[in-house]
């Protein structure tokens, strides 16, 4: 039997609206759950498999996209937050009480500096993008998952449309090249 990957991709992807216009994620808490409002949907949602992004019990791949920095606004009991790793790139702001992750903000130097990034599964609300691929699938292996299972890992994703890479996907690695091209100045800003 494969592996749960996500419940947004166990059971087929569910294609979002490109006219929806955002909505409010909440923690995992049944009081005074941390509320953060998104402003617009989301842009390059994707299975994640690195180490760092949070996932449900269960699934061996988070579900992240981002959304500009400004389109994202605590809006309930933010004082509950705090970063999980404020030496990490990405800041994670999890909840102090269920430990959900309700953003990630880039605050030093960095291609991704403006996005959030954002699990749009603390979401009521439907019509979010819905994955576009899977970002870090081997990675999975390095928190100790079989290397055996990775062909059915791969295989899975690609059986619901998504392409597997083991970095972002290319028009996320182009953007990075790009942006290192011009901080160097071989490209012009």
């Amino acid at each position: 039997m494969a592996p749960s990957l996500h419940p947004l991709v166990d059971n087929g992807i569910t294609k979002g609206s490109a006219s929806f216009a955002g909505g409010k994620l909440h923690c995992l808490c049944a009081s005074k759950p941390v509320e953060v409002t998104l402003g617009g949907n989301v842009l390059h949602n994707h299975a994640c498999g690195c180490s760092k992004c949070w996932k449900p019990a269960g699934a061996l791949f988070s579900v992240v996209a981002v959304i500009p920095r400004d389109q994202l606004a605590v809006t309930a009991n933010g004082g509950k937050l705090y970063v999980v790793d404020s030496s990490a790139a990405i800041q994670r702001n999890a909840c102090k009480e269920c430990g959900t992750h309700l953003f990630g903000r880039i605050e030093k130097e960095h291609p991704f500096k403006g996005l959030d990034f954002v699990h749009v599964e603390l979401s009521d609300e439907t019509g979010w993008q819905e994955p576009q691929f899977a970002a870090f699938v081997s990675s999975i292996i390095e928190q100790g998952f079989d290397p055996k299972g990775i062909a059915e890992v791969r295989d899975k994703f690609k059986s619901v449309g998504l392409e597997t890479y083991d970095a972002l996907s290319p028009p996320l690695m182009d953007a990075i090249a790009t942006w290192t091209a011009q901080k160097a100045g071989k490209l012009p800003a």
